[in-house]
């Protein structure tokens, strides 16, 4: 369902100037009032009670904050209804806010709020309320608050229960440009260490150049098996010309592994991509195997025993590459 912004249904029970102050209270706000928006439009209370019954033309979407049109809210509308609910100077964080910047988020519908810390608003329904003395500056979109990426991040992670799900939300938000490994640390350091303790496992893992949740997973293959550590998407270079940005790259024996996942490579063209960086490292000396996420999970014997294999047959470093870390 889609409503245009403003737009207000059967008026007919309304006066003239009631409609006019509800089209004005209700301009951006996608449908979606507040009972206080409401009543300082001059609808009565009574009149207000009959738009909210049963099979009436609103409804109540949460306490106090109602959507004045029938069938299932819109994320827009769920997203305004919560900054409602939560008052002013609240900011949506967290997944909800992650969806919004384009970045990878938790597969919930529970929309997490900032709240300032003396407000008294209790987590209901689709809402979870967080009281904070940080509130965040808000980066606005659609006329709705939300947390900056490296905010959302941390707050989406400290909500999560499993590594590999913290690693894939830290890793996209830093693969992706929207956050760096400086800004993530900043907001470990500020912010609660209750619940940090992923947060604090996936930036180590992202601050040693790991991008992708498959390059995580080959990280503690490789400490497990008591491997000389590897650089993780190292930068490649010939003179000046970029050869290849490398899953993981042990400089010391011109020994390059690559993460074959398939989320980075769904088309032809992205494995002709793949191949050509094959090709251009291979042609400067440089040794590189290829491995699945699959191998990595399902047979990790064979993945170490080829490496090692690798790194005991390695020539050296070959002449002319030039290393530089991860971008940061």
């Amino acid at each position: 369902m889609s409503v245009p912004v403003g737009t207000l249904q059967n008026v007919t029970d309304l006066t003239k100037p009631q409609a006019a102050a509800l089209r004005r209270a209700l301009a951006g706000q996608y449908g979606v009032i507040s009972r206080r928006q409401a009543l300082a439009a001059d609808l009565t209370r009574a009149t207000l009670e009959h738009r909210i019954r049963a099979g009436g033309p609103w409804q109540r979407i949460l306490p106090g904050v109602y959507l004045t049109v029938t069938g299932t809210p819109t994320a827009d509308q769920r997203d305004m209804a919560a900054l409602l609910y939560a008052g002013p100077g609240s900011v949506i964080t967290a997944a909800a806010s992650l969806r919004r910047h384009g970045l990878r988020a938790p597969g919930t519908k529970i929309i997490d709020v900032l709240v300032p810390a003396k407000r008294k608003r209790t987590s209901i329904r689709f809402i979870r309320i967080h009281r904070t003395t940080r509130l965040p500056a808000a980066y606005v979109s659609g006329g709705v608050e939300f947390s900056g990426p490296a905010r959302a991040v941390a707050d989406a992670v400290r909500g999560l229960a499993a590594l590999p799900d913290a690693r894939a939300v830290v890793a996209g938000a830093v693969q992706r440009g929207r956050c760096t490994v400086a800004d993530l640390a900043d907001e470990l350091a500020s912010g609660p260490v209750r619940g940090s303790a992923l947060l604090r496992s996936a930036l180590n893992e992202v601050a040693s150049g790991v991008r992708s949740a498959a390059e995580g997973e080959f990280r503690i293959l490789v400490i497990r098996a008591g491997l000389p550590m590897p650089m993780f998407n190292a930068r490649l270079y010939c003179g000046d010309a970029l050869i290849a940005v490398a899953d993981a790259w042990w400089p010391d024996a011109g020994l390059a592994v690559e993460v074959d996942s398939r989320e980075w490579h769904l088309s032809p063209a992205d494995w002709e991509r793949t191949m050509r960086r094959h090709a251009r490292m291979t042609a400067h000396g440089i040794v590189v195997l290829h491995f699945s996420p699959v191998q990595i999970r399902s047979q990790p014997a064979m993945v170490i025993e080829t490496i090692k294999a690798s790194l005991r047959a390695a020539r050296g470093r070959p002449a002319g590459i030039r290393t530089l870390p991860a971008l940061q």
